[in-house]
């Protein structure tokens, strides 16, 4: 069976964008694939992390896991660092990873801005760490969202430079998991605006751990403009709240966004809002309340990530002692 591997990384409050754009899809991914999901808390480090909330947040990406869907015994859910072969493989391949390929990154560039001199390594060269997590597991599907393609490219690079230099096909060249049109969800005061786990703004965006008041109340208070809705796409677009707020009504609902436009066309938007509350409560409510549960009872949520390390050693331990052997690193 082929082998998805991913991962989130464990920083601020998991919301809406993060489950339409990927844990979503995990869930349904688990039925056809063999998969990985990991908390990418090592690439969390990059920047600055408070301890315990890192602790904490590593836990509520677990909860968020296994509240949306995901089967902690179908599937292999684990925080990064349980598993040293992630560390270990990327220093391996960071040694054939030329510069000019790390110099191509932009995100690198995005987020180090300015001042990059200044950066750590660990943003700079985090990618060969990705490509790690992936190759560890000689993972053959990997799903990715628009600001991860390159960092896929890369790995797929790496693999094959690996493979060139020793002359054998060890690694697999993972292939990216395309879910068609990806649900890109904009922020509720700004629908310019990427929703975003680092927003300021508590009402710009509806998180995973929302109870079913709060929902509502984020989905009446969102900015909208006076006209009722159109009744095309083409006039939809040039008003970028409407547009978000229809674009999320379709992904909760499993339809295109043609298809709920015209179901609320020419209404106004306290219609179409209350409709809108009720599917996301619909939605989210359930999430929300079984990650609340689950959060409670944090022994078992360390529980499932300590077997799902167990597990994921099991595949990647013996994959790393053959790239050892492989390099001619030895080991009596």
């Amino acid at each position: 069976m082929n082998r998805i591997f991913s991962g989130v990384q464990p920083t601020g409050n998991l919301h809406l964008g993060n489950y339409l754009g990927a844990i979503r899809n995990w869930v349904t991914l688990q039925h056809d694939y063999e998969c990985i999901f990991c908390i990418v808390d090592l690439h969390a480090l990059t920047l600055p992390q408070d301890p315990a909330e890192l602790r904490a947040s590593t836990r509520e990406v677990a909860a968020a896991y296994i509240a949306a869907g995901i089967d902690p015994e179908r599937c292999i859910i684990f925080n990064q660092s349980m598993v040293s072969a992630h560390a270990e493989l990327s220093w391996l391949l960071s040694c054939l990873t030329p510069l000019g390929w790390l110099n191509r990154m932009t995100q690198f560039k995005e987020k180090a801005g300015k001042h990059r001199d200044n950066a750590g390594l660990g943003l700079y060269a985090y990618p060969v760490l990705m490509a790690a997590d992936i190759l560890a597991y000689k993972a053959t599907h990997v799903p990715v969202g628009e600001d991860q393609k390159q960092h896929l490219e890369l790995a797929r690079d790496i693999a094959g430079a690996f493979n060139r230099r020793y002359e054998r096909d060890f690694f697999p060249l993972p292939e990216p998991q395309i879910f068609g049109t990806a649900t890109r969800v904009m922020s509720l005061r700004d629908g310019a605006r990427k929703m975003s786990k680092s927003d300021t703004s508590d009402y710009s965006r509806i998180n995973m751990t929302d109870d079913s008041e709060l929902i509502g109340l984020k989905i009446r208070r969102a900015k909208t403009d006076p006209e009722p809705l159109p009744d095309t796409i083409a006039a939809l677009e040039t008003r970028p709240e409407a547009d978000n707020l229809v674009g999320i009504y379709a992904a909760l609902a499993g339809e295109s966004r043609e298809a709920a436009l015209a179901r609320f066309a020419g209404q106004n938007f306290s219609t179409f809002k209350e409709a809108l509350s009720a599917l996301s409560v619909e939605v989210l409510g359930h999430i929300g309340g079984e990650m609340r549960r689950l959060l409670a009872e944090t022994g078992h949520i360390d529980a499932i990530l300590k077997r799902g390390a167990e597990r994921a050693a099991a595949i990647a331990m013996p994959v790393l002692r053959e790239v050892q052997d492989i390099t001619g690193l030895l080991r009596p």
